[in-house]
C-alpha cells in the first residue's frame, strides 16, 4: 500500500511517498518509492508494551482525520544479532491513515512521555 508522507521522517526529509509492507502481525517495512534503497523495519508498539500517546493538531490536519478513519502506528526499529539487542524509537512513532493513503512521523515531548525513550532495547519487552 502506498502512502504519502505528510511530515517526514527525521533525517529522510525528502522522502514523499513510501510502498508500506506488512510483514507478520508485528513487523513490517517502507520502502521510499523513488529510492528502493532506502527502507524501514517497522515494528508494532502494541505487541511490545502499552502505547499511547496524544497525537498532535497538527498531525491531525495533516492526515486529514475523520472519525472513522483506520490507522497504523508503528515505529522505527534498528534491526540487530541476537534479536533481543534490536532497539526501537518510540518517541517518533509513525501514523499511517489508511482511509486516505496519508503517513507522518511524529515526534512526541520526552518530557511528556518520560516512559518512552530513543533506543529502548526489544529485550526490555519480551521475556526470555
Amino acid at each position: 500500500m502506498k502512502f504519502d508522507m505528510k511530515m517526514p521522517i527525521l533525517g529522510f526529509e525528502d522522502i514523499s511517498e513510501v510502498e508500506f509492507t506488512q510483514i507478520d502481525d508485528v513487523l513490517a517495512k517502507i520502502t521510499d518509492i523513488n529510492n528502493s534503497a532506502i527502507s524501514f523495519t517497522l515494528i508494532n508498539p502494541y505487541s511490545l508494551r502499552e502505547y499511547s500517546f496524544d497525537l498532535p493538531q497538527a498531525a491531525q490536519i495533516m492526515l486529514d482525520l475523520k472519525e472513522d478513519s483506520e490507522l497504523l502506528v508503528y515505529n522505527i526499529i534498528a534491526v540487530q544479532k541476537p534479536s533481543d539487542a534490536s532497539v526501537v524509537n518510540f518517541l517518533a512513532p509513525i501514523v499511517f491513515n489508511k482511509t486516505n493513503g496519508t503517513a507522518a512521523q511524529v515526534v512526541l515531548e520526552s518530557e511528556k512521555y518520560t516512559n518512552f525513550g530513543l533506543a529502548e532495547k526489544v529485550g526490555n519487552f519480551i521475556a526470555a
